[in-house]
């Protein structure tokens, strides 16, 4: 689908740490700020149980996952918005992405250097909320002129998205992102046309040191309290245990490690299954002999829709969809066996399908 997250945070926050660990890429993580100057793009697997399964239940030829494209922007510093450091690039890099990975350092570490020369995620989120918003309240400006000399002369849909502009732009002028600026439904789609960098949904990364990874510590829990109001999820993740777990070669030595520390899976999974949500994604799954195959569609998509993921010709020709609800499946153990019972679901092109969601479509091109 095209979609992507950007990793951002404050130089030596361990950004270019976590992204090696989400992709088993090797992007340049180094001990001194600008580290990462040109973005690294690299593609995640979504780990999915529920795929496993069916792999296990069919024995395909072929498994191929869903994926999501991963981002590494370069750090950024105060003045970033009048084109500090590598100001214009991070802003210009973070406005392509669909959603964002905000990495906040929540460990002590005198091998590491902290650009402002000690450990405070508030202050370093305030940071990076600053710089993003006064590159927004430029471009809400900008946006508020626009409108205000089209409700000249237009009607009164001009004057509502003046009405909806000024108030973005108050609560911006507030120190407040624009995610969190309260807008009915046509307000909600003026701020998405207008590409506002705070307007994006955030995901917060509280990057904490071993002894913290599972409750915490007194930086991270300071962090919770400062994001509380805000629509925005926050995980805990050890960089550095993620980075030691992609060494390792296998599965088994992974979870052996793992449980050495007492958790359950690996914190990139946690993120990635995060960063699915954030962007309000959803799985449904093509499964038989020649191939099981996961498909990535927005939350809301009706079937026709979701077969022209697969091919444009399956939407424009679409008659109907067979739906097997992922439980069933796993009850039944086959596709044959769900259809005996009556459990299989004939859908139009109003169905709109569920996560989860094994399917079949007819079409007629």
């Amino acid at each position: 689908m095209g979609l992507k997250c950007g990793i951002v945070g404050l130089p030596n926050v361990g950004k270019s740490t976590l992204f090696n660990a989400l992709t088993n890429a090797k992007a340049l993580a180094a001990n001194y700020p600008f580290a990462t100057k040109e973005p690294n793009i690299g593609m995640i697997t979504v780990p999915d149980r529920r795929m496993d399964k069916l792999v296990e239940l069919i024995g395909p030829r072929s498994v191929v996952p869903t994926n999501i494209e991963i981002v590494d922007i370069a750090g950024l510093i105060k003045g970033a918005s009048k084109g500090e450091g590598l100001g214009n690039q991070f802003l210009g890099n973070i406005r392509e992405v669909d959603a964002i990975i905000h990495v906040v350092r929540c460990f002590v570490d005198d091998n590491v250097v902290h650009v402002d020369g000690s450990v405070n995620p508030v202050r370093d989120k305030e940071v990076i909320d600053t710089e993003l918003i006064l590159k927004d309240i430029d471009t809400a400006e900008k946006r508020l002129d626009k409108a205000k000399k089209a409700a000249k002369s237009g009607g009164k849909e001009e004057l509502r998205v003046v009405d909806h502009v000024t108030k973005i732009l108050a609560h911006l002028q507030d120190a407040k992102p624009a995610r969190s600026c309260d807008l009915d439904d046509e307000g909600q789609a003026i701020l998405k046309d207008m590409m506002l960098l705070t307007g994006k949904p955030i995901l917060y990364v509280c990057n904490v040191d071993e002894a913290a990874v599972i409750t915490g510590n007194a930086y991270s829990e300071a962090f919770k309290k400062a994001v509380a109001d805000e629509p925005a999820e926050v995980i805990l993740i050890s960089a550095g245990i993620e980075a030691d777990i992609a060494e390792l070669e296998s599965y088994e030595e992974r979870m052996e490690f793992l449980s050495d520390l007492g958790l359950e899976e690996p914190g990139v999974n946690i993120l990635i299954h995060a960063a699915y949500k954030l962007l309000d994604l959803i799985t449904y799954f093509t499964a038989g002999e020649k191939e099981v195959r996961a498909w990535t569609i927005r939350k809301g998509t009706k079937a026709p829709g979701a077969a022209g993921v697969i091919h444009t010709d399956f939407e424009k020709g679409f008659i109907r969809a067979e739906v097997i609800k992922y439980n069933d499946y796993i009850q039944y153990g086959s596709e044959a066996a769900v259809k005996e019972v009556g459990k299989m679901g004939v859908e139009g092109k109003e169905y709109v399908v569920t996560d989860g969601d094994i399917m079949h479509f007819r079409f007629n091109v």
